[in-house]
């Protein structure tokens, strides 16, 4: 199990990503515990600021939100200027009142998608959640109940086609995987691949971020 303490810290030393912003993305498969695992990192990072992309996302785009993240937070961020986005609701399928979202130290982006090849640029890190799809998927549907079968027979189509012609696990820097008590952190892909991100390194235990 490792400290969430710690990976918070080194996540905070690497330089920005995104204007002043190191922009961390969270990604996996829907059902993997994304949210949870991102409320805890944010939490352990003082209360970083979370942006959920299924506030970008509708019931007709479920993938189709990467305009709204640009326009709507990405730009301002690397402006070092607050962000504004309009959550959509999903229960009376219309965006509602905008949020706002600061240019803090670490903003994490947490989502299905949240490493696409459109986002990877602004990101001080990539972390996927280590949980093959199928388990994944069957959390979710528990998760959610059966009045939601059509929208995941819908929605799991859809994801397996996103990652066909994106995929984010191949560039993550990080996979985590949960654990009993806490989580283990891995060395991602991109990590073991040796790519350069100008990393500094804490301690020899510590993730290659």
């Amino acid at each position: 199990m490792d400290d969430l303490a710690r990976h918070a810290d080194d996540l905070a030393a690497l330089p920005p990503s995104c204007g002043p912003v190191r922009l961390v993305a969270v990604d996996g498969h829907a059902g993997s515990g994304k949210s949870t695992f991102t409320a805890r990192l944010a939490a352990a990072l003082g209360g970083a600021p979370v942006l959920h992309l299924d506030d970008l996302a509708t019931h007709e785009e479920l993938f189709g939100w990467t305009g709204r993240l640009r326009e709507q937070v990405l730009l301002p961020l690397s402006r070092g200027e607050r962000a504004h986005y309009a959550p959509y609701d999903w229960t009376e399928r219309r965006f509602g009142p905008a949020r706002a979202l600061e240019p803090a130290p670490v903003v994490l982006v947490e989502g299905v998608g949240a490493g696409r090849r459109e986002v990877r640029p602004q990101l001080a890190a990539l972390c996927w959640m280590e949980l093959d799809r199928e388990t994944s998927w069957e959390r979710g549907r528990r998760r959610d109940g059966a009045g939601l079968t059509g929208f995941w027979d819908g929605w799991t189509l859809a994801e397996e086609r996103h990652f066909a012609g994106d995929p984010s696990r191949p560039y993550a820097d990080a996979l985590v995987r949960q654990l009993p008590e806490g989580y283990a952190w891995l060395p991602g892909p991109r990590a073991t691949a040796g790519v350069n991100r100008n990393i500094t390194y804490r301690s020899q235990a510590a993730p290659p971020y």
